[in-house]
């Protein structure tokens, strides 16, 4: 079975740096912060062009910690895209904000740029956008926007990690950008971590809260969460990191490659402007999706969606419900194809080659 994922191959892509981080973990008995962990932020800063960035201990209490950072408060609104793994949300909701959802761009998947001032009240706080699948929305309008309305612009980089906007690195782009360690994202751990990255004030803030709300040890100052990265794994995600470019490469050769096979027989995905993309996965559309996806399987290989319900349909999201039929429509025939970058150049033609076959069928 072609997979989606290759998680023991990019292990031993890696497999000397990431055995000889965790002994060096191991041997110094560093497992909580401390210098480790410092090294880890000023380093994976510096990679992505950001002032600071605070390790959390996955993508999703970085988006918490990041809406408390920016001082969301009970009431106050958030404007967010109901096309996302589920965490975007919830981290407004746990914070007390209230998600206002804004449908989504039918070519990219991307937040609509069109509808997002019409979202916009005296209670709106912030924007929370989605890097969906791996590229950015357009990035200098919602900065517009933010500028002229005076809100936070907050960036969920959980799948972007590693493109590029009009030539800056995704992580410098916006207040704060949030990523997932994730295993299967790009750039992923070997367990739950992520990051947020952004001004030295808002990460020294975001390490406040993900401490416990404490900037002593015995401290306390704000409600907060045991949400710390684990030296280990800031450890094995700076050890993957130089890999990083080059499977990206890969991923954006197999994805061009697709696109030109596929063109014209299905829906293929959509560059929006000034994105290199980093490819996270690769994304189809067809009315026929589980006729598709038994002949895929039938022929061994592996599908998925992304994703299958938008999250404003979710039973635990019901109270803040509007209807957004762009996205609606979408996730009933949305499904993603293997695109792992350690795919052999024949496992890509094999998998071009059954789609044609299944259109022609």
């Amino acid at each position: 079975m072609i997979s989606n994922t290759n998680l023991h191959q990019q292990y031993l892509d890696c497999k000397t740096e990431i055995d000889a981080a965790i002994a060096r973990t191991i041997a110094t008995s560093s497992f909580i912060t401390g210098p480790d962990v410092n090294a880890f932020e000023r380093d994976f800063a510096r990679h992505f062009g950001a002032e600071d960035s605070a390790g959390t201990g996955s993508g999703t209490t970085a988006l918490l910690c990041s809406m408390r950072a920016v001082d969301v408060r009970p009431g106050d609104e958030v404007i967010t895209t109901p096309h996302t793994f589920v965490a975007t949300t919830e981290a407004i909701v746990m914070a007390g904000g209230i998600p206002v959802f804004v449908d989504i761009d039918p070519n990219t998947y991307l937040i609509d740029v069109d509808k997002i001032e019409a979202a916009i009240t005296p209670r709106t706080r912030g924007i929370l956008f989605v890097d969906i699948y791996g590229q950015c929305p357009d990035i200098n309008r919602i900065r517009a926007i933010c500028d002229e309305h005076n809100l936070w612009m907050v960036e969920d980089a959980a799948q972007s990690l590693g493109n590029y906007y009009q030539g800056r690195p995704v992580g410098s782009l916006s207040d704060i950008t949030c990523t997932s360690f994730n295993p299967v994202k790009n750039l992923g751990a070997m367990g739950d971590a992520g990051a947020a990255l952004g001004s030295h004030d808002l990460m020294e803030r975001i390490r406040m809260f993900r401490d416990h709300g404490r900037i002593a040890r015995y401290d306390i100052v704000e409600v907060g969460y045991n949400a710390r990265i684990d030296n280990m794994q800031s450890a094995i995600v700076m050890a993957k990191l130089p890999k990083l470019a080059e499977w990206i490469e890969r991923k954006s050769n197999i994805c061009n490659y697709y696109n030109e096979r596929l063109a014209g027989v299905m829906k293929t995905p959509k560059l929006e402007p000034g994105n290199s993309h980093s490819w996270y996965v690769y994304v189809l559309q067809t009315k026929n999706r589980a006729d598709f996806q038994a002949y895929l399987h039938n022929s061994d290989i592996s599908t998925n969606i992304h994703y299958a319900r938008p999250t404003h349909t979710q039973p635990a999201y019901k109270e803040w419900y509007r209807p957004c039929p762009v996205v609606e429509a979408a996730c009933e025939e949305i499904v993603s194809i293997p695109c792992w970058y350690s795919m052999t150049d024949a496992e890509v033609d094999y998998v071009a080659d059954t789609i044609l076959k299944w259109s022609r069928k």
